[in-house]
């Protein structure tokens, strides 16, 4: 009667704080795209408008850009919606309620996988908005005080709707996908923490603001409006060249594998600190540039000719106007905009007779990008392209080498380096280890076991409770058991570790600790559906036949169309599976 008790798969993608964690109507395109296009005139109403009294001209430039309007009210930034998901047979809609906005979804009773279905039928309030509608947007919303992304995004370039990234081929509806401060803190401003039982759960709003205020680039203006501009704000070209970087590396550098430091909150770095004194940030050693990752720009940058030969004197601004983003000049003028940047360090004077370099160096094609920053399409985010930092001489094809398993190398501030093991680089091979990837499997277990056993990490919770899976993966359930048991005492709200703890208890006969566990750990957070449906497992094993229903139920109020709880919920009520056996 135990056998449906399974490891927490929602956990099978790792989180940046190291813990495992886990279109159609195209008559409606215009009504879409002429929704998505942002204002035309600021919002005096923003944070930002206490600057515009002394810098008017770059305020209502910047209250246009893409950033600024990262995010906000999801009835302010409504894109209507119209989406049938085949693998799911589940109809969304995306429509304005009053003055709010809603989502629905709908399915009639259909049989999958043997499992006879019934009727799916919902509807959520839509709180917020993430994404400008430049590239793409999606909405949040909020159940019982735990805050969840919307499963379908809007696609601009395209002009489509579809499944968030990750879930194109969903046999399900993703209706849990957490929402936490790590992303949060990239598209609004005032990201809050979120509370210690779950990593998507608030004391109150999640965010302070939406879009990205002149507070995130240039730090808290307190003391200069006081002063009346006397006291000066952050000087960013003034900054070591490792922290004036980390104002946009903060939020455009993902890599392959990123992990939090120890007792570090992304949502907590400020401007005129190094976003590398938070995270460790990691490539494949094998990978060429970006890998056709959508975020990645920066390692690739660094591959390039004109980074290594520029060395610090290359950044981000060099090329890009974060007040006046490029995303408001037409494409005539990007491409004069860019070949005026490539120029400035390329064009050498006429002389000797010698025509200048703009004059020989193909003068029939103006655009840079074209030849040397190829756009191709990207394999981590649906219908979205990336433009190509690597800066090539020359290129064949319109592809970037996709991403490869392998060695993880650490990007520093200024080089990728190869670190000693360590914390950071246990827990990202630990990501791939999760994904399936058997060499990164040995090579986590190798480096977290060593961490492990270091005096400084005898209060890790989140070495503990990923070597913990580790070692579940590898059928020492002992020695799991153990992680996990010091990864609670560190952290009781720890609910992964909770849950697996609990699954291995009662495989081995410890149901009722192992209820306990689970109790405990869906009294914190009940999003987590696998812990509720082992509960009801092994409360229906227990002859706890109603406690099994409650907990089943509660599970499909988070997500009414997980295909384990509907069958076992199924089940247990018509006795195909009596309980208390």
């Amino acid at each position: 009667m135990l056998a449906g008790i399974v490891v927490a798969a929602g956990f099978l993608l790792i989180g940046m704080d190291g813990r495992v964690l886990a279109a159609r109507s195209a008559e409606k395109t215009q009504e879409q795209a002429s929704q998505q296009t942002p204002e035309s005139q600021p919002d005096e109403s923003s944070p930002d408008a206490q600057c515009a009294s002394c810098h008017r001209a770059i305020y209502e430039k910047y209250e246009r850009t893409p950033m600024a309007r990262a995010s906000g009210r999801a009835a302010d930034g409504l894109i209507a919606a119209d989406f049938h998901q085949e693998s799911t047979g589940v109809e969304y809609r995306i429509r304005r309620a009053g003055k709010d906005a809603e989502l629905s979804f709908a399915r009639p009773a259909v049989s999958a996988d043997g499992v006879e279905l019934p009727p799916l039928a919902g509807s959520r309030t839509l709180r917020y908005f993430v994404g400008s509608g430049l590239r793409g947007r999606t909405y949040l919303f909020e159940t019982d005080g735990y805050w969840f992304e919307v499963p379908i995004n809007w696609y601009a370039r395209k002009r489509v709707w579809d499944m968030a990234p990750n879930f194109l081929a969903a046999s399900e509806m993703p209706l849990t996908l957490p929402v936490d401060p790590g992303c949060l803190r990239c598209h609004a401003s005032g990201a809050q923490p979120s509370l210690a039982a779950a990593r998507n759960k608030y004391a109150g709003e999640p965010f302070l603001q939406g879009g990205i205020t002149c507070e995130a680039c240039h730090g808290d203006p307190a003391a200069h409006l006081a002063s009346d501009g006397r006291t000066p704000m952050i000087e960013i070209d003034q900054l070591t060249a490792e922290k004036r970087d980390s104002v946009c590396l903060s939020c455009h550098m993902e890599g392959q594998a990123a992990i939090v430091r120890a007792d570090k909150h992304l949502e907590d770095f400020q401007p005129g600190e190094s976003i590398w004194d938070y995270a460790s940030f990691y490539v494949h050693a094998s990978e060429q540039g970006s890998g056709g990752r959508a975020t990645g720009q920066w390692e690739a940058l660094l591959g390039s000719r004109c980074k290594q030969v520029s060395g610090d004197r290359l950044t981000c601004t060099t090329c890009h106007d974060p007040h006046g983003s490029d995303t408001l000049l037409t494409r005539a003028e990007k491409v004069n905009w860019y070949r005026a940047r490539c120029l400035s360090c390329h064009e050498t004077p006429a002389s000797a007779g010698q025509p200048a370099f703009s004059a020989v160096h193909h003068p029939e094609q103006r655009d840079c990008v074209e030849c040397h920053m190829q756009r191709a399409g990207s394999n981590d985010i649906a219908h979205e392209q990336v433009t190509d930092h690597r800066i090539v001489a020359r290129f064949a094809g319109k592809s970037i080498p996709p991403a490869k398993t392998g060695a993880l190398v650490e990007i520093g501030p200024t080089a990728v380096t190869t670190p000693q093991p360590d914390r950071g680089l246990g827990l990202a091979y630990a990501q791939f280890a999760a994904l399936g990837d058997h060499a990164a499997y040995e090579r986590a277990l190798e480096i977290l076991r060593q961490v492990a056993n270091e005096p400084t990490s005898a209060a890790d919770a989140p070495v503990q409770s990923q070597l913990g899976f580790l070692e579940q993966l590898g059928g020492e359930d002992q020695a799991a058991a153990r992680q996990y048991a010091q990864a609670l005492q560190e952290d009781p709200q720890d609910s992964f570790a909770a849950g697996n703890l609990g699954m291995i208890l009662a495989r081995h006969g410890r149901a009722q600790a192992a209820v306990r566990l689970w109790q405990a750990a869906l009294a914190l957070n009940p999003a987590e559906t696998t812990t509720g449906i082992n509960l009801a497992t092994v409360e229906c094993a227990l002859g706890d036949r109603e406690d099994a229903l409650a907990a089943l139920d509660r599970v499909l109020s988070f997500a009414p169309d997980d295909r384990a709880a509907l069958a076992l919920r199924e089940s247990i009520r018509s006795g195909r599976h009596p309980c208390g056996r």
